[in-house]
């Protein structure tokens, strides 16, 4: 308690100061050689035989590159399952379910939850210095692009690794010192409460998941339900099955067989109405596909599917495919032949993910077979369980990631908690058994695993709304009802001879830097972005082209409009499930989540005409106690105090301010 008419000083914080971070751009140099070409064809001499070769000019092709052997080898390379493997070890591997993909219409199934993985860089071949006759083997090192270092023998990729153990700078994309781009998972494990997985390729966060205990997620999950009520205008049914909300079920998903007796289809009409085919208290089995959020319920749908590691096995659809992320056709062939020699029953789709790419036809019959059989477990439990009741659960996402984001293109699992790292080592061991070594445990107990990689600080830049560009530009992440905004700002860029090169500069590497937060906040919906104006038609194309590029690695799909006149591009893009924002966030109590507030001036004059209202009343007591914030306190005491003696002194009271701790 503090009296207003104690002139104590009082002490205020200091104001952060930014920092910006500039980035240096390479610039190559280069010399031109003056030598004169020779002819293309020599004539010969009369004598017949061949033109002599002057000795004292240099060859005129001494300059051309040499066909060589190719700079490096593709890393991540791996061999598949073992031929004779025993059924009862692959059950130890796989996960029940997946986040990645789960039920959905036939069109867009084959893509959902596929681990596509991204293209590395590819190494520029050097030029020969030397002549272009020359058919020796070179050795050593040669210079590729942005400063990378590439070995000419293949074998070193074992050791072409970023830096670790170096902090946060050691890690940092783009460093002389690293040979070639590599991917890495991590996953931080906070046993049975908090489990999060990065995936980085060259030390940048490309993929961020993390999965509380306390708000367990649904999505994926299988439940016996009854129907609690039809909507016949929304012509939905609303599903109890034991959640705190109903789940919300259309009926386009709803498979026929839970039709009530016959219903004749109005012309035109693709389905019939729910209120005809449907009762209430009718049992479905459902699957959520969308967890629940804000005030909504989860969106189930009674077309099931069940992931594994190379198939999608689908309940309802007899659909049969392939991933439209595999794009050799001879493989996809090669795989829709397996497929029809497999022939499922009746009723049972199958949908080879890109993780089916190269896998001996044993390893795709053993997944089905596996699949098949967790199958019928559900059925069993389905027909002893009373709804409502869950009938399949989802693994945690440690494991869950090992299956669904594990590809061959990672080079390295890093675990920082012991058991979690045995479990996906099991997992390691059967998908890919010539990397024995892949899991590594995290056993330093000075610093965090993500310090130790520098991660950390591209983790928080996750919640900030701001993102600066390496050239210096910004962008600004605002988020509505409807939509998700995001603004480009030039910011300080110099050096540009103009402002078209400017804006092309600024609005590329936005594009580029856009995709990637779309994937790491998982920012679904509507999104329109607003670009640096641009009159040239052929940057405006190169923009767009270089979105489209950037939003080829993502697991969701998205659709991308041109840029308008007005400067906007439109993007649709699938929500996965819930993002990290979503669950580790909360609305702002002094805001209430729009973002601003009243300044303190404003309150602190607010809460002066309360003192005024209260010391006019009759019989007003001695001392006048105020309760107030602890920051609006500070200033009220700093720059109303004599404001408030004087208010005191003319009713013969003495005004007190309070700190209220739970006032904010």
């Amino acid at each position: 308690m503090t009296d207003a008419n104690d002139d104590r000083p009082l002490g205020q914080a200091d104001s952060p100061q930014a920092t910006q971070a500039n980035s240096q751009t390479d610039t190559q140099t280069g010399s031109e050689q003056g030598q004169e070409a020779k002819p293309a064809k020599r004539s010969r001499g009369r004598r017949g035989g061949r033109g002599r070769r002057r000795k004292d000019k240099p060859d005129a092709q001494s300059n051309a590159p040499v066909d060589g052997q190719p700079a490096g080898q593709s890393a991540g390379q791996s061999a598949g399952l073992a031929g004779g493997a025993e059924a009862q070890a692959i059950d130890l591997a796989y996960g029940v379910g997946s986040d990645a993909a789960h039920a959905e219409s036939p069109e867009h199934a084959a893509s959902q939850g596929d681990a596509e993985p991204a293209s590395g860089t590819e190494a520029q071949e050097p030029k020969s210095k030397g002549r272009s006759r020359s058919r020796g083997k070179r050795s050593g090192k040669s210079k590729g692009q942005a400063g990378q270092t590439v070995q000419a023998d293949a074998e070193t990729d074992v050791v072409s690794e970023y830096c670790e153990d170096e902090g946060e700078e050691a890690a940092a994309p783009g460093k002389a010192d690293c040979k070639k781009k590599r991917k890495k998972m991590f996953i931080g494990v906070l046993p049975g409460e908090l489990v999060e997985v990065v995936l980085t390729e060259d030390g940048a966060v490309q993929e961020y998941y993390v999965e509380m205990m306390h708000q367990a997620k649904t999505k994926g999950n299988i439940y016996k339900g009854y129907i609690h009520n039809i909507d016949s205008a929304l012509q939905a049914a609303f599903i109890n099955y034991g959640a705190e909300r109903n789940g919300f079920l259309q009926i386009d998903e709803v498979h026929p067989e839970y039709y009530q007796g016959s219903y004749p289809l109005k012309k035109g009409a693709r389905f019939p109405l729910m209120q005809k085919v449907l009762r209430s208290g009718q049992e479905v089995l459902v699957q959520v596909v969308k967890e629940p959020t804000g005030k909504k319920g989860a969106f189930v749908s009674s077309y099931l599917s069940l992931p594994g590691r190379y198939f999608v096995y689908t309940l309802g659809r007899d659909q049969q495919g392939v991933s439209r992320k595999i794009e050799d056709e001879k493989e996809r062939e090669r795989l829709k032949g397996v497929i029809d020699q497999i022939s499922p029953p009746e009723g049972v789709g199958l949908i080879v993910r890109t993780a089916g790419i190269g896998r001996a036809k044993t390893e795709l019959l053993r997944d089905y077979k596996y699949l098949h059989r967790l199958w019928g477990d559900i059925r069993k439990k389905v027909q002893t369980e009373k709804a409502p009741a869950l009938v399949y659960k989802e693994m945690e996402l440690s494991v869950r990631a090992a299956r669904d984001y594990l590809t061959p293109d990672v080079s390295e699992v890093w675990v920082d908690d012991p058991d979690t790292a045995e479990q996906i080592r099991e997992y390691v061991a059967l998908a890919f058994p010539k990397s024995p070594n892949m899991v590594k445990v995290h056993t330093e107990h000075e610093r965090t695993l993500w310090e130790r990689f520098g991660l950390t600080k591209q983790v928080e830049q996750i919640y900030s709304r701001e993102v600066t560009l390496p050239s210096g530009g910004r962008l600004v992440f605002d988020h509505t009802e409807a939509l998700t905004s995001v603004d480009i700002n030039s910011g300080k860029i110099g050096g540009e001879q103009s402002f078209a090169k400017m804006a092309l500069k600024t609005n590329t590497e936005a594009a580029q830097e856009i995709a990637r937060q779309l994937r790491l906040r998982d920012i679904g919906g509507q999104i329109i972005i607003d670009y640096i104006e641009m009159k040239d038609g052929k940057h405006l194309r190169e923009v767009e082209k270089t979105m489209r590029q950037a939003l080829k690695s993502d697991r969701a799909r998205t659709d991308v409009s041109g840029i308008s006149p007005f400067g906007l591009m439109e993007l649709v893009r699938q929500r996965l499930g819930s993002s990290a924002i979503s669950v580790s966030t909360e609305p702002c109590p002094c805001c209430g989540g729009t973002g601003i507030r009243r300044n303190l001036e404003w309150q602190a004059l607010q809460a002066m005409k309360t003192i005024h209202r209260l010391l006019r009343r009759p019989h007003c007591q001695s001392v006048l106690q105020v309760p107030v914030g602890q920051e609006l306190a500070i200033y009220m005491l700093n720059n109303k105090r004599e404001l408030l003696t004087e208010m005191g002194a003319r009713v013969d009271c003495r005004v007190e301010i309070v700190v209220d701790p739970k006032l904010p």
